[in-house]
């Protein structure tokens, strides 16, 4: 697996290049920062007067989720918040016309020992493609808080182009809108979802842990193998990651090899256009569609259930 920190190649390149596995870091911009400002305001006004590296150590879990249900989609939602992506993804050389943009979502790994389930989720390893991404999709992670290697997230790229046996099966992209992404509050000690996993061993050696500077960013492709690090630091990590499609490449069918997947329903009709967040077009999600939207949410929204279903 390459790492690379050429931050000038054009966005055509760059995507290319994240398609054959490589992973880039990229340094902090004024929009990411700006934009880690903003998140830094809405964390710390909902945990104060403590810190929210270390509130643990003050509030009972329940406590935590309690606030951390309500934080993320008052961060999520946000209209700022989007239009800080917007400009955040500007400044990096994407084509306002030609890019998607989902939401950006906010992220906090609890020390291990305190909440690894739920709104706080602790990732197993996993590829993105299990859970319905495009091949073309494109991840980006950015750090609020300095952190290190103990707290951040791993790549295994023993298993870039390495088929995994996996659940990605049993996984259905509505039936997780209408069911597992608005029940993730309820996980507080374990957590029983539907989510696809690895059904063989998994060699986590050898393992890429890279760390960047708060508003630097690790840009990598959905199919990459990742998990979240086993946080045993005293410090909970807060960060921000978010995804992008660009369209050409949709239409094209250009993206990452994606060999192990086979999950149902598309996450397409998440993204929105960059220039004017329009919607993901009908007839570009419908090519990676399987017509399953009558088994859930085809578009998530918070407070939808399954007997809310939409459909394209």
């Amino acid at each position: 697996m390459d790492i690379s920190f050429a931050a000038g190649l054009s966005d055509w390149d760059r995507r290319q290049r994240l398609y054959r596995g490589e992973v880039f870091v990229l340094p902090p911009t004024p929009s990411s920062l700006e934009m880690v400002r903003f998140a830094r305001e809405i964390i710390e006004q909902a945990f104060a007067p403590l810190h929210p590296q270390t509130a643990q150590c003050e509030l009972e879990v329940t406590e935590v989720v309690q606030i951390l249900a309500r934080l993320k989609p008052q961060f999520i939602h946000h209209p700022h918040t989007r239009a800080l992506l917007r400009s955040l993804l500007l400044a990096l050389g994407c084509d306002v016309h030609r890019t998607y943009q989902d939401v950006p979502r906010l992220r906090a790994a609890y020390p291990a020992a305190y909440l690894t389930s739920g709104i706080a989720y602790a990732h197993h390893p996993h590829r993105d493609t299990w859970y319905s991404a495009p091949p073309c999709q494109l991840n980006w992670w950015m750090p609020i808080y300095d952190f290190d290697a103990a707290q951040g997230m791993a790549f295994h790229p023993r298993y870039w182009d390495r088929p995994v046996l996996n659940g990605s099966g049993d996984f259905n992209y509505y039936r997780w809108n209408g069911e597992g992404r608005q029940n993730a509050a309820r996980h507080i000690t374990s957590d029983t979802r539907v989510q696809p996993r690895a059904r063989e061993p998994i060699e986590l050696e050898p393992a890429i842990r890279l760390v960047v500077p708060v508003g630097g960013i690790i840009l990598f492709s959905a199919d990459h193998l990742h998990s979240t690090v086993r946080n045993e630091t005293a410090l909970t990590r807060w960060s921000i990651d978010f995804r992008t499609i660009n369209m050409d490449d949709l239409l094209a069918h250009r993206g990452a090899p994606v060999c192990d997947s086979a999950c149902t329903g598309t996450s397409l009709r998440d993204f929105k256009r960059m220039d004017d967040f329009e919607p993901m077009p009908a007839e570009a999600a419908a090519m990676y569609d399987d017509g399953s939207t009558s088994d859930g949410v085809a578009v998530f929204a918070p407070g939808a259930t399954i007997s809310e279903a939409t459909t394209p």
